[in-house]
């Protein structure tokens, strides 16, 4: 994949995320959406859509990835994070099998496994 292609993969994460923020609506709670997620993970973007220049993933990628874990803290956040990372990691070009390296690289333990095959009805 080109650096364009990337570029504009990046760039639509980005819209993405600026659409969530500005269409989320203040309702007290501090629960974690889908939007949430993805704007937590637009450092890890070149390392997930399999960039040379980025064999592993940044510090601040790691470090909201853990951050994302830890606000996973019950079964139905974790289901819908699940969903939400399933479904839109192949609409933004994520390479499967940098996403599955992701914990590894980063020294996490993840409450939600990575996998466009996973069960998100399954997560604990």
């Amino acid at each position: 994949m080109g650096s364009n292609n990337q570029m504009w993969v990046l760039m639509k994460l980005f819209v993405v995320a600026a659409l969530v923020v500005v269409m989320r609506s203040p309702s007290g709670t501090n629960a974690l959406t889908c939007g949430d997620a993805i704007s937590a993970l637009i450092p890890c973007g070149s390392f997930l859509l399999g960039s040379a220049a980025a064999p592993e993933p940044n510090a601040q990628c790691c470090s909201n990835v853990q951050s994302l874990n830890e606000q996973a803290r019950d079964t139905a956040t974790r289901r819908a994070l699940c969903q939400c990372l399933k479904q839109s990691g192949p609409s933004y070009g994520v390479k499967p099998d940098r996403a599955r390296l992701l914990p590894s690289d980063c020294k996490i333990t993840l409450q939600i496994p990575i996998s466009p095959d996973v069960d998100c009805s399954r997560v604990p």
